[in-house]
């Protein structure tokens, strides 16, 4: 009885880290400060990680960042950062991202639980941003970062 007791108490401790590890902590948001992102707004050209550049436009519509896909100058995809109840986030609770660090200089996003890691917006000028992606060790791959340049198109 006393093993069984244990291993049950063992096995909540393990499962409370898990869960913690896995869910960030969401910033509280005010439509107010969405105001520091609005140097994202506008089209811009990707490049970096190994990949051909890609292009895509960051437009707001009130408290909705609307993330557009262009190709030839149409859009491909959108994706959507919307402010809800004071959390800015994407996609759904277990498999989307949630900001988690609003400051002067960027947002991070932490994923959310199906999924593991980070990625920051970061502003280093007007014309020029980077978006820092990272992510955690895993069974089958180590940590790692990458970091694609924004440049402001004309």
């Amino acid at each position: 009885m006393r093993k069984r007791f244990l291993i049950v108490v063992l096995l909540t401790c393990a499962a409370t880290v898990f869960a913690q590890s896995t869910s960030p902590k969401p910033l509280t948001i005010a439509a107010a400060d969405l105001q520091k992102l609005k140097w994202i707004e506008g089209s811009w050209r990707g490049t970096g990680g190994g990949v051909p550049p890609f292009y895509e436009r960051y437009r707001f519509d009130g408290t909705t960042l609307l993330v557009d896909s262009l190709t030839d100058g149409k859009v491909t995809d959108t994706s959507k950062f919307e402010l809800i109840k004071g959390e800015f986030r994407s996609g759904t609770a277990a498999d989307g991202s949630v900001a988690t660090l609003l400051d002067a200089k960027g947002i991070t996003f932490e994923f959310n639980q199906t999924r593991r890691g980070s990625f920051r917006w970061e502003t280093e000028s007007a014309n020029v941003w980077k978006a820092i992606l990272k992510w955690p060790a895993s069974g089958t791959r180590a940590a790692g970062e990458l970091i694609y340049t924004m440049e402001r198109m004309k």
